[in-house]
């Protein structure tokens, strides 16, 4: 299995307890960054397979100021840099919030980019209930999902994923290159395996 991960358990998880992540989870963030990278920077060679590391100056042979360039731009202005979601996403999104109010903890500075795109791409009746909680930062999630009640999270960075692991919280790694050999955490690799994992 990608990632290698372990294959979840069958009992369903009740959405209301489920935590996602935005960048890479919901927002197909590496798509616009292989865009951009190729619109503005002319680097037009770059497939998502080659992004074999989260902090992607590791893996790329880009310029670090041009790469933090490129999601400087992703995180102010999510709509105007034409990012979308993950395949499957506003579907899925909309049909688990009839079920519960969902939760989104990112680690953007702030919510508002994140509500914006949210309520450009959902229904408002799916927005309406969404928490958004921005944190700033990679580290740390797990003080804000224990606070929201949270049981389990999907997350991309592995290592977000590990260290929520360690504190008793349900990790589900979203299956990406990045993340690909980098844990032993159960994994999806789709929003039809999350829609599958609630309903």
């Amino acid at each position: 299995m990608a990632g290698g991960g372990m294959k979840i358990r069958q009992e369903k998880i009740n959405p209301a307890y489920l935590g996602f992540d935005f960048d890479g989870v919901i927002a197909d963030t590496a798509e616009v960054f292989i865009r951009l990278a190729c619109e503005k920077y002319n680097f037009c060679n770059i497939r998502i397979e080659d992004i074999t590391d989260f902090e992607v100056d590791r893996c790329l042979d880009i310029a670090p100021e041009i790469i933090q360039s490129i999601f400087t731009e992703v995180l102010l202005d999510s709509i105007g840099t034409g990012l979308q979601p993950m395949p499957g996403a506003v579907q899925v999104l909309g049909e688990l919030t009839e079920q519960a109010e969902l939760t989104v903890v990112t680690a953007r500075p702030s919510p508002e980019p994140v509500r914006d795109w949210l309520e450009t791409f959902l229904p408002v009746t799916t927005c309406s209930r969404i928490h958004i909680i921005a944190m700033g930062a990679h580290d740390s999630k797990e003080v804000h999902i224990q606070k929201g009640g949270l049981t389990h999270f999907i997350d991309d960075r592995a290592e977000t994923c590990t260290q929520l692991s360690s504190v008793g919280i349900g990790a589900i790694v979203f299956a990406h290159p990045w993340n690909k050999n980098r844990h032993d955490l159960p994994t999806v690799n789709s929003w039809r395996e999350i829609r599958a994992l609630c309903l």
